[in-house]
């Protein structure tokens, strides 16, 4: 099994939005929730629609860390949030399949590699792309190692780097500009 990868261009992430702004609502937030989070797919998919409504932050208790983590929802993810859980009552699962059932990370998988797929990007993806992809643009925009290695809960900066992918473009750069 090979280690899925960031969406490093915003072209292709702005694609990938438009495509599953096609299919569904519920698709469309479940991606914008996981780029501009940086959550797991498992503390995604176990959020219910209370978790979200009216709220200016998403808290939670991660699964796999079991540390309590509060995010901001931000001014792109809010509007979202109003109008998907607009009449729909608090104990619900945010995503649910067609069966009113949680959705499962297998469905969030194929909703999101098909997407990615059919906007031609060429990158190994899975469910952890998303959240890759929001480390990844939150150090391009912030350049603070030490914030995002805490927001990820990371044991230091260079698996940090590695893991969202900047260390693999440091030596691919390096090599670039290196001729004798």
């Amino acid at each position: 099994m090979s280690t899925v990868e960031p969406i490093k261009n915003k072209d292709e992430i702005k694609r990938v939005e438009k495509i599953l702004a096609k299919q569904s609502q519920r698709n469309l937030i479940l991606f914008t929730l996981g780029i501009n989070s940086g959550l797991r797919i498992s503390d995604i998919l176990a959020l219910n629609v209370g978790d979200v409504k009216r709220k200016s932050y998403i808290r939670l208790i991660e699964k796999k860390t079991g540390k309590t983590k509060k995010i901001p929802i931000n001014s792109k993810l809010k509007p979202m949030f109003e109008q998907f859980t607009n009449k729909r009552d608090y104990d619900e699962p945010l995503f649910v399949t067609a069966f009113q059932n949680r959705m499962n990370r297998v469905a969030a998988y194929s909703i999101i590699k098909d997407a990615c797929v059919s906007a031609g990007i060429e990158a190994h993806i899975g469910t952890h792309t998303m959240r890759k992809t929001f480390g990844y643009h939150h150090y391009k925009k912030f350049r603070d190692l030490a914030l995002l290695q805490k927001i990820f809960n990371h044991s230091n900066p260079q698996v940090t780097l590695r893991y969202i992918g900047i260390e693999q473009d440091q030596i691919e750069n390096s090599y670039s500009n290196f001729i004798l």
